[in-house]
């Protein structure tokens, strides 16, 4: 008994300092992370440039016009080379416009919820409740294009070079649009550039992946564009379209790695559905690619 009331005192003491040990790696724990979180980015911007009631116009919307006037500046600029009349450019936008908006809009709804939206066939029209799909305004882009080139009776592969270098630049102002409008984000991330989408409710550091395929995309378009000048658009024909397909689509399939689903099925899915709607356009830029630099014939 003398010696438990001896010894108890003692463990007491050591509860208490262990106690006082776990606080105190506790609080510096806590600490870092707070300091942790003011060091990353805190996005908290508003999706309109400004409202009139409860209407604005949004940055969104800016960017994804912004990509179609960079775009025809870029195309006349090619087609004053060649001696095309600014005519068939006119005709040219309309069909893009058609084409990628029709084609990422029924992307969207058949890739990533087809269910839903052929039991509200009409929500598919209501573009401006969001929901774009890239893969689908690929395939949108290469049917419109198909229909352009069959009218003014032009080789298809001469359009798509040109085409590629455009895209790949509105790849750029689509993803920033995404940016403003704090979606298609990544996974939680410790690295000091992570952004807290406040605007999603969101408490924890996630990759900005909508930065990374913009500057992917941007890179890619000043390599093309440097390919198309260097060569005077004298290059082989589908060089430039072949490499845009490969680096792309690469790009998207690598990114989405540290992306966020954006539908619930994709959840249980080795690969996301974005990476397995990547992968035919990289081999089909792969096959072109080996055409067009190791066999001397005419694409068209």
């Amino acid at each position: 008994m003398a010696l438990f009331d001896f010894l108890f005192p003692l463990n007491v003491y050591k509860f208490r300092v262990h106690s006082l040990s776990n606080g105190l790696n506790n609080f510096i724990t806590l600490q870092k992370n707070l300091i942790m979180i003011l060091n990353y980015i805190h996005w908290n911007i508003k999706p309109e440039i400004f409202t009139i009631g409860e209407w604005g116009p949004r940055w969104y919307g800016l960017l994804f016009a912004l990509s179609f006037v960079f775009g025809y500046y870029l195309m006349q600029k090619f087609f004053k080379k060649e001696g095309i009349k600014q005519e068939v450019l006119d005709s040219l936008t309309v069909y893009m416009f058609l084409g990628t908006l029709l084609g990422a809009r029924l992307g969207h709804c058949l890739f990533y919820d087809p269910s839903y939206y052929l039991s509200h066939p009409f929500e598919i029209l209501m573009v401006w409740k969001g929901g774009l799909a890239s893969h689908g305004a690929g395939v949108g882009i290469f049917i419109s294009l198909y229909i352009f080139v069959r009218k003014e009776k032009k080789p298809y592969l001469w359009i798509l070079d040109k085409m590629a270098i455009m895209v790949a630049l509105a790849g750029f102002f689509i993803r920033m649009g995404n940016l403003m409008n704090s979606e298609i984000y990544g996974h939680v991330t410790t690295l000091p550039w992570g952004f807290i989408f406040e605007r999603r409710h969101e408490t924890l550091p996630k990759h900005p992946t909508q930065i990374y395929e913009a500057l992917s995309y941007l890179a890619i378009f000043i390599l093309l564009y440097f390919i198309y000048a260097k060569n005077d658009g004298k290059q082989k024909r589908g060089l430039i379209f072949s490499l845009f397909m490969i680096l792309v689509f690469t790009a998207r399939f690598l990114i989405e790695f540290v992306k966020e689903n954006q539908v619930d099925f994709e959840a249980g899915m080795v690969l996301n559905m974005g990476q397995w709607l990547s992968i035919p356009f990289v081999l089909f830029g792969v096959g072109l690619l080996f055409v067009t630099t190791r066999k001397k014939i005419k694409l068209n």
